[in-house]
């Protein structure tokens, strides 16, 4: 105890920004020191991360067998696409973590295989067999909503023996798979995969549906990989949706069939992506369980449009917002959101709205002019461009997202089924949803992983349903979202400014609120953050050291679980 208390007196100093290359190495100090003492009573420690709803566990090793195989007995769910089999067999790769496997098992209790049962047929089904079977969509198919709860046993004893996974869809499975995995570590002495403190009985759901990280290819370009491997990343702490920032000001980077010459906003010629790459994209976080919410922000952060249609600016000197006396810059828009719902499939599209400067309306002569014939100041255009915008969207199957200005300045006039996407602080949720709209977290003081110094502790404590006791209004929190905006950072160093303090927030936004760490034990949840972080350096996640600042280096020679 006095220990954990001396590390909560030192996080204001690191929060203060009055770190000190001392004081992080006596916070270090105070965390090794209680996370020995932690480990000395293993049978309270569930390493897996984020922490499950429920978990029980014994004491007995079983050795996973170099064949393990994957049954489906009493399963409903057909695998027609292979998600299943092909999600086993990256976790085989995982557990493996490309160890040569060749002790021998001769007198040892093997685990011989995972049995998966899936209990609704999820994407075998057609959209006209839903409603005689007494299913929705979003029971069946990915998207926001889905049942994402799972089960999971491993049993000590059997002939042969069998974990079992239960989930209503396959995309429960897939986290119940992700469990598994963490339960599993190679055995140097025995050259084997062991799976230690048999039995486990776990039960698992999430507390948030929409669980979300932002990444930004307008700032700097990320090759198709690396988005590829941001997903795979946030499979591993249970993150759900993908909200790509895909064009700002500075470049519009993403092909667009209705009006090809957009992406001439590109950095460069081979700094772009096909609607080919976006669609390959979309599906490879499909079958991830990872929801891909596309993002275009109107009117503002848009210069980079006019490259390839100089129209769409109020002037050649005046380039940003959009062009509200336009015709044609709602002709555009439309355009876009069309070829976006044939990609992308998540019911939400995020049309941004924040931080208009609507000047250039005013200082240009015929922009100014429309504004006089229809009787609109400059926040009235502003107000007219974004509800236009939601219509649009709509018109496309589409429900709105929205950051928080567009409520702070015309809340009562927004459709009442935007979601209001809270950055600029705390305190706007509680008003969001007094108001009956919907909302996602994100306050850039705790979840903007751009801020380096706001350390992993900070983004663990910041609690999405703060000040909000109503239950009906607690269920408009959707969740929340962490965000990698793009100024400082490419594909060299994406992964150690997401992770760790992505996978704080991710246990936050999954885990039950009861069984949540508490302040006062920050040091047992560095020490489980530590262990989940050399995970992710195992299966090539360059995640940064847990101790220190975002992005940080290690300080000194010392075990991976010690930093």
């Amino acid at each position: 105890m006095a220990a954990s208390a001396t590390i909560v007196l030192l996080l204001p100093l690191l929060h203060r920004g009055m770190a000190s290359a001392m004081v992080l190495r006596l916070l270090l100090l105070m965390v090794v020191v209680v996370s020995c003492a932690v480990a000395a009573d293993e049978g309270s420690v569930v390493e897996v991360w984020p922490m499950p709803a429920t978990a029980s566990k014994g004491g007995q090793t079983l050795h996973v067998s170099r064949e393990l195989k994957m049954t489906a007995e009493g399963s409903k769910y057909a695998d027609g696409k292979a998600i299943l089999k092909d999600a086993f067999q990256r976790m085989v790769t995982l557990i493996e973590l490309d160890h040569v496997i060749n002790g021998s098992t001769q007198g040892l209790p093997v685990l011989a295989g995972v049995n998966v049962v899936v209990h609704l047929p999820a994407d075998e089904v057609k959209p006209d067999e839903l409603e005689p079977a007494g299913l929705t969509d979003c029971e069946l198919m990915l998207n926001f909503g889905v049942d994402e709860s799972y089960n999971l046993s491993v049993p000590a004893t059997g002939n042969p023996i069998y974990a079992q996974i239960e989930a209503q869809t396959v995309f429960g499975a897939l986290h119940a798979l992700e469990t598994f995995s963490q339960l599993c570590n190679f055995d140097f002495t025995s050259r084997l995969i062991e799976l230690q403190s048999a039995p486990w009985t776990i039960t698992d759901v999430p507390r948030f549906p929409y669980r979300g990280l932002l990444i930004d290819t307008s700032r700097h370009y990320l090759p198709v990989p690396v988005i590829k491997s941001v997903i795979d990343s946030m499979t591993y702490s249970k993150l759900n949706v993908l909200h790509w920032h895909i064009v700002d000001e500075q470049s519009f980077p993403l092909e667009i069939p209705s009006y090809p010459k957009l992406w001439n906003g590109a950095y460069s010629y081979s700094e772009r992506y096909t609607m080919d790459d976006t669609i390959d994209i979309v599906q490879y976080a499909e079958r991830r369980g990872v929801n891909v919410l596309a993002e275009i922000d109107v009117p503002g952060h848009a210069l980079s449009w006019g490259v390839g249609y100089p129209s769409l600016w109020p002037s050649a000197t005046c380039k940003e917002p959009l062009d509200v006396s336009s015709e044609s810059t709602f002709q555009v828009i439309n355009g876009i959101l069309s070829d976006f719902s044939k990609v992308f499939k998540f019911k939400f599209v995020h049309l941004g709205g924040d931080e208009v400067n609507t000047s250039c309306w005013t200082s240009t002569p015929r922009v100014k002019a429309w504004l006089a014939q229809h009787g609109m100041k400059e926040s009235d255009a502003y107000r007219y461009f974004v509800l236009r915008a939601q219509k649009i969207a709509k018109s496309h199957g589409y429900e709105v997202i929205n950051w928080e200005e567009t409520f702070n300045n015309f809340g009562d006039k927004l459709d009442r089924r935007t979601v209001v996407h809270n950055w600029l602080g705390g305190g706007v949720a509680e008003k969001v949803v007094a108001a009956g709209l919907r909302c996602i977290v994100s306050n850039q003081d705790k979840w903007y992983l751009d801020h380096l110094e706001v350390t992993w502790d900070g983004f663990y404590m910041n609690e999405p349903l703060r000040n909000i006791k109503n239950l009906a209004q607690q269920k408009l929190v959707l969740g929340g979202e962490v965000c990698m905006w793009g100024e400082h950072i490419d594909a060299s160093d994406i992964q150690q400014t997401i992770w760790p303090r992505a996978a704080a927030a991710a246990e936050r936004l999954w885990t039950p609120f009861e069984k949540l760490s508490k302040e006062w034990e920050i040091a047992a949840l560095s020490a489980r953050l530590a262990r989940f972080r050399c995970l992710l350096n195992h299966r090539g996640i360059a995640a940064g050291p847990v101790t220190g600042y975002g992005r940080s280096a290690p300080a000194e020679p010392s075990s991976c679980i010690k930093q």
